[in-house]
């Protein structure tokens, strides 16, 4: 029952981080430069759960099963949002599930190797999350633009938007995001699955 209860926690985890950290980061000066820490702060919370999730199972699928659980959570704490009266370019959730499934890969393909999918599978979701996600922005509305149209009063003060510095990390938070993500997700993915062996 405990690690079903992890999953759960580490699922509303994540939709709270993206909620906190997405609505400031999106609407302030910092928003391309934060991206980075948004992805590597994802990223965290996407590999340690799935890969927590695979090895305890040792059913390829799983990850992808734990990232549904993520988008789930998340999806409905965007409609709750939104009923608060938020349009729904304000509330930007990061994709897990796409990189949920190349996790899955890295692990079936090399015949559930633990350290395979330390390595490989860490490598591919840290590098991919940053992409996906900065996809899925550039799908959306300007969401500066769209916090200028909405009403001062209703807005929190730090969510009062500034206009963007650009050029910050040579203007690709993809790219850094993308590189940080990569290293920082073997360590990441060693944590999960060091904690099926407490």
């Amino acid at each position: 029952c405990t690690h079903y209860l992890f999953i759960v926690v580490v699922a509303v985890n994540s939709t709270l981080l993206t909620i906190n950290s997405g609505d400031y980061i999106f609407y302030t000066d910092w928003a391309w430069t934060s991206f980075v820490v948004f992805s590597i702060a994802n990223t965290l919370m996407t590999i340690v759960g799935a890969v927590y999730y695979l090895t305890f199972t040792g059913v390829p699928g799983t990850a992808t099963h734990y990232g549904l659980i993520m988008q789930v959570y998340t999806w409905v704490a965007k409609v709750a949002w939104f009923a608060l009266g938020y349009p729904v370019d304000f509330i930007v959730h990061p994709m897990w599930i796409p990189s949920c499934m190349l996790l899955d890969l890295a692990y079936w393909a090399t015949k559930k190797n633990k350290h395979s999918l330390i390595f490989f599978g860490g490598v591919l979701v840290g590098m991919s999350m940053p992409l996906f996600n900065m996809v899925q922005l550039m799908l959306i509305a300007d969401p500066l633009e769209t916090a200028f149209k909405y009403p001062r009063p209703t807005l929190p003060p730090y969510m009062t938007p500034i206009e963007p510095q650009v050029g910050k990390f040579y203007n690709s938070p993809v790219a850094l995001g993308a590189g940080a993500g990569a290293v920082l997700a073997c360590t990441f993915a060693a944590l999960g699955c060091k904690l099926n062996t407490w």
